[in-house]
This record gives C-alpha cells, sequence and structure tokens, in this order.
C-alpha cells in the first residue's frame, strides 16, 4: 500500500502534468517540399480534442519552383479522406472549395527568404470532438501544375490538444508502479 507521502507525490505530479498541458498544438517543420495540392496528414481523425479556433504560422519560403508564395503555404481541415469543399483552409492561391476559407496576410512573393507570419481566427470554430472523422493536413494550397514550394518554419492549431497515444499513458502508469514498488523495498 502508498503511504501518504507516495500518494502526495503522485497527486502533485499528476497536477504538474495536468498544468503542463496547453490548448494549442505547435508543428515545427524544417525543408519540406510540397508541389502543388500536395498535403501531408499532421493529425489523424480522432487525435485531437477542444475546439480549433485559430491557426498561426511563421514560416520562411526556402525554394519555389513556378511562382509558388510563401502564402501558399496551407492548413486544411477535412473528414477522411481527403477531398475538395473540406471545413478549412487557411493559406493557398487555390480555392479547395473548403467551408470557411482564410488568406494569410503577408508572405506575397515567390522570392526565397520570404516569411509568412500571421495568426487567423476562425470565424466558425471547429469542434474536434464533435467531428470523429475529422482530420488535420499542411501542404501547398497552390494547385498550378509543375509547382513546388519548400518551407521551414512552425504553424500552430490554437485551442486543440493532441491526445497521448495510449502506449505513452501506459509507460507513464507503469512508471509510476515501479517507483511506488521500488520505494517499499
Amino acid at each position: 500500500m502508498m503511504n501518504l507521502k507516495g500518494a502526495a507525490l503522485s497527486i502533485a505530479a499528476a497536477a504538474a502534468l495536468a498544468g503542463s498541458a496547453s490548448a494549442d498544438v505547435t508543428v515545427p517543420f524544417t525543408n519540406v517540399t510540397f508541389t502543388g495540392f500536395n498535403f501531408t496528414q499532421l493529425f489523424n481523425a480522432g487525435q485531437l480534442t477542444g475546439t480549433l479556433t485559430g491557426v498561426s504560422v511563421n514560416a520562411v519560403l526556402n525554394a519555389s519552383v513556378n511562382f509558388t508564395y510563401a502564402d501558399d503555404l496551407c492548413i486544411y481541415v477535412d473528414d477522411l479522406p481527403l477531398s475538395l469543399g473540406g471545413l478549412l483552409q487557411v493559406g493557398g492561391f487555390s480555392n479547395t472549395g473548403a467551408a470557411e476559407r482564410h488568406f494569410w496576410a503577408n508572405g506575397g512573393s515567390d522570392v526565397p527568404g520570404t516569411t509568412v507570419i500571421d495568426t487567423v481566427t476562425l470565424t466558425n470554430p471547429l469542434n474536434m470532438d464533435t467531428l470523429p472523422i475529422a482530420a488535420v493536413w499542411l501542404g501547398n494550397g497552390y494547385g498550378a501544375s509543375g509547382t513546388s514550394g519548400t518551407w521551414t518554419g512552425s504553424v500552430t492549431l490554437h485551442g486543440v490538444t493532441e491526445i497521448p497515444a495510449p502506449g505513452a499513458l501506459a509507460l507513464l502508469g507503469l512508471g509510476g508502479l515501479a517507483a511506488a514498488r521500488r520505494r517499499r523495498n
């Protein structure tokens, strides 16, 4: 049986973990290249919890082919599978037909070194808990043939947190059990 001191330490550790949880998720990337309308999935359906209230970008265009601008870096939210007519498009010249669309306020150049730094607040926040098949992608929102861009930076999704993988929670639980067991011996 765990003693009072052990219980207090466990509660303090749990409180510290809960206190460090943030309602934003930042995804850094380095030298990622996307051809026109090419996207990579950042978060699978059910991997985020909370309400997506906004999106921020802080990136630099490292290379451009055929007029891909810095502000063509695009966050796209859609139900699986990826298709046109999604829930949200932020950034990108070409229209995906998303229900809500925003442009970055700067980054309108294809010159390497151009930055795109902006924050967009959604008109219609997305409650990820009620969108069980919605996923989040990052890519090139300029769909012309033969285009590509390479970016370095980060995007931040405001108001959501990533749900930890079940394996990570199990390891945390086993670690606490092992520590308590060691103290008793």
